[in-house]
């Protein structure tokens, strides 16, 4: 990490650890190792974090262990977008406008997920960044493999999807139908 300069370094997938098995205890260990050892800042990425008892106090020595590590991490949520309110639009927008920028795709052009395809990724990804990066890649590759080279409500609607995704989509696109119709009243009473 020295000679590299590294300056963070992001553990990911830290829910398949069994922290209060003894393989757990000893990675916790490291880990403050790490952390006062080197001048890097440590990034912990996973589901139910706290739930797996990475921030759990105890009586025992491996609790204590435990209790050590949630005292120095400071925990953030990361929710999946929303649209209900005019900073959630803002945020999937700039998301959108990010990823068409790192397309490959011959006849992509500005606006292309961020304006004509905003609602309906929403919708078949339910606002989950796993969901939505699945379906884009996805769809990049039909669009390659068939010649289309875009992106397109058509082409997506070919596109596999993540049973929970998968699952949501109904609610998802009632709740955002929904939403539209607020909008509509709010703009025209603006006016």
């Amino acid at each position: 990490m020295l000679s590299c300069d590294v300056k963070l370094l992001i553990v990911d997938d830290l829910h398949f650890l069994r922290w209060r098995a003894a393989g757990g205890v000893e990675v916790s260990n490291h880990f403050k190792y790490v952390a006062n050892e080197f001048p890097v800042t440590l990034l912990f990425v996973g589901v139910g974090l706290a739930k797996r008892g990475l921030f759990s106090e105890g009586e025992s020595y491996d609790n204590a262990v435990l209790a050590q590590t949630g005292r120095r991490t400071t925990r953030l949520d990361m929710g999946s977008f929303e649209l209900a309110t005019d900073q959630g639009r803002s945020q999937w927008r700039r998301l959108l406008l990010a990823l068409e920028k790192r397309l490959v795709l011959r006849g992509i052009y500005r606006g292309m997920l961020a304006d004509d395809l905003s609602d309906y990724l929403f919708i078949r990804s339910s606002g989950h960044i796993g969901s939505l990066m699945t379906l884009i890649n996805r769809g990049c590759q039909r669009a390659i493999r068939t010649g289309a080279e875009r992106l397109d409500e058509e082409l997506l609607s070919r596109v596999k999807i993540d049973q929970a995704a998968h699952l949501a989509q109904d609610d998802v696109r009632n709740l955002l139908k929904g939403q539209r119709s607020r909008r509509t009243r709010q703009k025209a009473a603006r006016r």
